[in-house]
Protein backbone atom coordinates (compact mmCIF):
# COMPACT_ATOMS: atom_id res chain seq x y z
CA UNK A 1 0.00 0.00 0.00
CA UNK A 2 1.70 3.21 -1.12
CA UNK A 3 0.70 6.44 1.65
CA UNK A 4 1.54 10.07 1.20
CA UNK A 5 3.72 11.02 4.34
CA UNK A 6 4.23 14.18 5.19
CA UNK A 7 7.30 16.18 5.24
CA UNK A 8 9.16 16.21 9.08
CA UNK A 9 11.94 16.86 10.85
CA UNK A 10 14.62 14.75 12.50
CA UNK A 11 17.54 15.26 14.79
CA UNK A 12 19.58 12.55 15.83
CA UNK A 13 23.13 11.20 14.60
CA UNK A 14 24.76 10.04 11.43
CA UNK A 15 27.08 8.31 8.85
CA UNK A 16 27.99 7.72 5.81
CA UNK A 17 27.94 4.14 4.80
CA UNK A 18 27.42 1.37 2.33
CA UNK A 19 25.83 -2.24 1.22
CA UNK A 20 28.63 -3.06 -0.17
CA UNK A 21 31.06 -5.73 1.35
CA UNK A 22 27.99 -5.91 4.48
CA UNK A 23 29.80 -2.46 5.42
CA UNK A 24 26.31 -0.73 6.73
CA UNK A 25 25.71 -3.92 8.94
CA UNK A 26 28.44 -2.88 11.32
CA UNK A 27 28.40 0.53 10.58
CA UNK A 28 24.65 0.60 11.50
CA UNK A 29 25.75 -1.52 14.72
CA UNK A 30 28.17 0.76 16.18
CA UNK A 31 25.73 3.61 15.28
CA UNK A 32 22.85 1.96 17.13
CA UNK A 33 25.20 1.06 20.16
CA UNK A 34 26.22 4.74 20.07
CA UNK A 35 23.14 6.04 20.27
CA UNK A 36 21.71 3.77 23.11
CA UNK A 37 25.01 3.70 24.81
CA UNK A 38 25.25 7.50 25.49
CA UNK A 39 21.24 7.63 26.04
CA UNK A 40 20.89 10.50 23.06
CA UNK A 41 17.49 9.89 22.94
CA UNK A 42 17.69 11.67 26.07
CA UNK A 43 19.45 14.94 23.91
CA UNK A 44 17.06 15.53 21.60
CA UNK A 45 15.11 18.68 22.26
CA UNK A 46 11.75 19.13 21.03
CA UNK A 47 10.70 15.82 20.48
CA UNK A 48 7.16 14.97 19.26
CA UNK A 49 7.50 11.25 20.37
CA UNK A 50 10.12 8.85 21.78
CA UNK A 51 9.66 6.72 18.85
CA UNK A 52 13.49 5.72 17.17
CA UNK A 53 13.54 6.62 13.20
CA UNK A 54 16.65 5.43 11.17
CA UNK A 55 16.73 7.49 8.37
CA UNK A 56 18.52 6.40 5.35
CA UNK A 57 18.99 9.58 2.56
CA UNK A 58 21.78 11.57 0.45
CA UNK A 59 21.86 8.12 -1.65
CA UNK A 60 24.70 8.43 -3.81
CA UNK A 61 22.21 6.93 -6.62
CA UNK A 62 20.59 3.19 -5.26
CA UNK A 63 21.35 0.70 -2.96
CA UNK A 64 24.33 -0.58 -3.72
CA UNK A 65 26.04 3.13 -3.27
CA UNK A 66 27.21 4.93 -0.59
CA UNK A 67 24.18 6.55 1.68
CA UNK A 68 23.85 8.15 5.02
CA UNK A 69 21.96 7.14 7.69
CA UNK A 70 20.46 8.73 10.39
CA UNK A 71 19.22 7.58 13.49
CA UNK A 72 17.20 10.31 15.92
CA UNK A 73 13.77 11.28 16.83
CA UNK A 74 11.22 13.41 14.88
CA UNK A 75 11.20 16.78 16.42
CA UNK A 76 8.71 20.11 16.73
CA UNK A 77 11.56 22.19 14.58
CA UNK A 78 15.15 22.27 13.56
CA UNK A 79 16.26 25.35 15.56
CA UNK A 80 18.43 23.90 18.28
CA UNK A 81 21.19 21.07 17.43
CA UNK A 82 23.06 19.26 20.13
CA UNK A 83 26.52 19.28 19.65
CA UNK A 84 28.04 16.27 17.39
CA UNK A 85 24.08 15.50 15.88
CA UNK A 86 22.20 16.85 12.92
CA UNK A 87 19.33 17.88 11.89
CA UNK A 88 17.42 16.79 8.57
CA UNK A 89 13.94 17.57 6.80
CA UNK A 90 12.22 14.24 5.10
CA UNK A 91 10.40 16.27 2.23
CA UNK A 92 6.72 15.14 1.81
CA UNK A 93 6.46 12.11 -0.97
CA UNK A 94 4.81 8.59 -1.43
CA UNK A 95 5.82 5.86 0.24
CA UNK A 96 5.08 2.11 0.43
CA UNK A 97 4.75 0.69 4.05
CA UNK A 98 6.45 -2.79 5.35
CA UNK A 99 6.03 -4.19 8.35
CA UNK A 100 8.39 -6.78 9.94
CA UNK A 101 7.65 -8.81 12.76
CA UNK A 102 10.06 -10.96 15.15
CA UNK A 103 13.24 -11.39 16.89
CA UNK A 104 15.32 -7.74 16.31
CA UNK A 105 18.58 -9.98 17.09
CA UNK A 106 17.42 -12.62 14.03
CA UNK A 107 18.10 -10.19 11.47
CA UNK A 108 14.03 -9.07 10.69
CA UNK A 109 15.12 -5.84 9.60
CA UNK A 110 17.84 -6.96 6.90
CA UNK A 111 15.94 -9.51 5.90
CA UNK A 112 13.07 -7.27 5.05
CA UNK A 113 15.82 -5.35 3.15
CA UNK A 114 16.76 -8.06 1.37
CA UNK A 115 13.67 -8.55 0.21
CA UNK A 116 12.91 -4.91 -0.63
CA UNK A 117 16.40 -4.64 -3.10
CA UNK A 118 15.58 -7.61 -4.76
CA UNK A 119 11.61 -6.26 -5.52
CA UNK A 120 10.45 -4.42 -8.90
CA UNK A 121 9.51 -1.23 -6.88
CA UNK A 122 9.95 1.67 -8.41
CA UNK A 123 12.02 3.46 -5.72
CA UNK A 124 12.91 7.18 -5.63
CA UNK A 125 15.71 7.58 -3.64
CA UNK A 126 15.27 10.35 -1.65
CA UNK A 127 14.49 9.16 1.85
CA UNK A 128 13.91 5.63 3.55
CA UNK A 129 13.40 4.47 6.99
CA UNK A 130 12.35 2.65 9.79
CA UNK A 131 9.75 3.54 12.61
CA UNK A 132 10.95 1.72 15.94
CA UNK A 133 7.81 2.43 17.95
CA UNK A 134 5.92 1.01 21.19
CA UNK A 135 5.50 -2.39 19.18
CA UNK A 136 10.05 -2.40 18.66
CA UNK A 137 10.12 -2.24 22.68
CA UNK A 138 10.81 -6.17 22.95
CA UNK A 139 13.40 -6.87 20.76
CA UNK A 140 12.68 -10.52 20.96
CA UNK A 141 9.01 -9.65 19.71
CA UNK A 142 9.15 -6.51 17.83
CA UNK A 143 7.09 -4.82 15.32
CA UNK A 144 9.46 -2.24 12.68
CA UNK A 145 7.41 -0.27 10.33
CA UNK A 146 9.96 0.47 7.02
CA UNK A 147 8.84 2.72 4.52
CA UNK A 148 10.38 3.11 1.32
CA UNK A 149 9.75 6.45 -1.56
CA UNK A 150 8.84 5.50 -4.55
CA UNK A 151 7.93 7.51 -8.02
CA UNK A 152 4.29 8.51 -8.06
Amino acid sequence: MVTEIDSFKIIGIKIRTTNENNKAVSDLSNLWGKFFSENLIAKIPQKISSEIYCIYTEYESDYTKPYTAIIGCKVENLDVIPEGMVGKTIEKGSYKKFITNGSLSKGIVFKKWSEIWNSKLKRRYSADFEVYGEKAQNPEDAEVEIYVSVKE
